[in-house]
């Protein structure tokens, strides 16, 4: 197995630690689900790199790459569907994993054909902005949880506690994870509409 396999493996290895950590909670934690996210998203970075540079691309890193993030964001937005503070719904959740779902399938019928679906452009902006949505996401939890936690207490301990400026400041802070999110999602369907449609010949084709 070559280097850039080996570190989309990697990559999906790190997903039950990434998952673990945001299941926990708490500050520390979130910040290791970050340290892992990031991570993640670097060997995604580097594996295509390395195959490119090397001439190293091959059907299995063409199937697993996909597989990886897809995994990898998976798992990141339904964690985010548990945490109210968020106000993720899930319905965004459940239109991302959907079109994941439907691609995966479209890249089985053309496995089946013997046809490998990489990933397109519009596909790895898809995959870009929602790692960055989701690293913002996760910075915003881990702000929240040290500024609401540590630091307004402290000012309220000083009397330089203002209730309506960090109303305020809540609210904003609370609307970002969403429209971001929603931002996400609708990058998200046009990806998979793009597919699709690239691909439609596939589906109208009969296996006879």
């Amino acid at each position: 197995m070559n280097l850039p396999n080996k570190l989309t493996l990697a990559r999906i290895c790190m997903v039950p630690f990434f998952i673990l950590f945001m299941e926990m909670g708490g500050v520390y934690n979130s910040i290791l689900a970050l340290i892992i996210f990031c991570a993640a998203a670097i060997t995604d970075f580097l594996d295509g790199q390395i195959a490119r540079k090397n001439k190293t691309i091959t059907s299995v890193g063409k199937f697993l790459d996909p597989l990886a993030d897809k995994l990898l964001i998976s798992a990141a937005f339904i964690c985010f569907v548990d945490i109210p503070l968020l106000g993720i719904p899930a319905w965004m959740v459940i239109t991302i994993i959907t079109r994941e779902f439907l691609i995966t399938g479209l890249r089985s019928i053309a496995a089946s054909k013997n046809i490998i679906i990489s990933a397109n452009k519009v596909g790895k902006f898809k995959t870009t902005s929602q790692i960055v949505v989701i690293i913002l996401i996760l910075t915003i939890l881990i702000m929240n949880e040290i500024f609401f936690k540590f630091v307004v207490p402290a000012f309220y301990t000083l009397v330089l506690y203002d209730s309506s400026f960090y109303a305020n400041l809540t609210v904003i802070i609370r609307k970002i994870p969403f429209w971001a999110a929603f931002i996400t999602v609708v990058l998200t369907v046009y990806s998979g509409f793009n597919y699709i449609w690239k691909y439609r010949k596939l589906l109208n084709e009969s296996d006879e």
